[in-house]
């Protein structure tokens, strides 16, 4: 497994926070997400034979925030 934290910027509510956690928790090979609204943050623990980090970032944007890199 592996741990990323991902900047994501435009989540301004708890609503955002659920919305992200939803989109990544969706995606086959995550194991865990926490979003932090305070550190505009995303940490996944996934498993890198299934996704990477490009995964991560377009299920973020697909919900219309911004991952920063």
């Amino acid at each position: 497994m592996t741990s990323k934290t991902l900047k994501v910027e435009g989540m301004s509510c708890h609503h955002c926070t659920q919305a992200v956690t939803r989109a990544v928790g969706a995606l086959a090979g995550v194991e865990h997400v926490e979003v932090s609204l305070q550190k505009k943050a995303a940490e996944v623990r996934y498993d890198e034979s299934l996704l990477g980090e490009a995964d991560l970032a377009a299920a973020i944007e697909g919900e219309g925030y911004t991952v920063v890199r």
